[in-house]
């Protein structure tokens, strides 16, 4: 299984999980069999509210699922329509998250846990990973 973790720097399996995907500098895939760490610069990190293409911010990377702090609707819409599975990250690192994921106790995320705003508000509380996002570009 290859997860995609949003990071803001490659600490390898140390990395803290990124709050919100769309914003998210970069993206760690990680082979969860191998161990094989690939990083992954946001290819759609300059999108406009609302407009965020999540398949483009992986450029082609397959993956079979995201760990994320937040994510807007449309960015969740479009990750569940391509099949993938998008879970809520734990505070913590890759590796905790990781393991979390292989062990089956990670929440899966639904349309009902997506971030809701902007402006240093989201509308509802996040168990974000390690607070590093900026409260504004949510998501998507």
């Amino acid at each position: 299984m290859k997860i995609c973790f949003p990071v803001t720097s490659n600490d390898g399996l140390e990395s803290q999980v990124f709050d919100h995907f769309g914003s998210a500098p970069m993206f760690l895939v990680v082979d969860a069999k191998t161990g094989e760490i690939k990083e992954q610069l946001n290819q759609d990190k300059g999108h406009g509210h609302g407009q965020c293409q999540p398949l483009k911010a992986l450029a082609g990377q397959t993956v079979d699922a995201i760990v994320v702090g937040g994510i807007g609707r449309g960015a969740l819409n479009g990750l569940q329509q391509a099949g993938l599975k998008v879970f809520q990250a734990q505070p913590g690192n890759v590796a905790y998250n990781l393991s979390q994921i292989t062990e089956g106790t990670l929440p899966e995320l639904t349309l009902n846990d997506v971030c809701g705003g902007h402006a240093g508000t989201h509308g509802h509380g996040h168990g974000h990973g390690a607070g590093q996002g900026s409260g504004a570009g949510c998501g998507c």
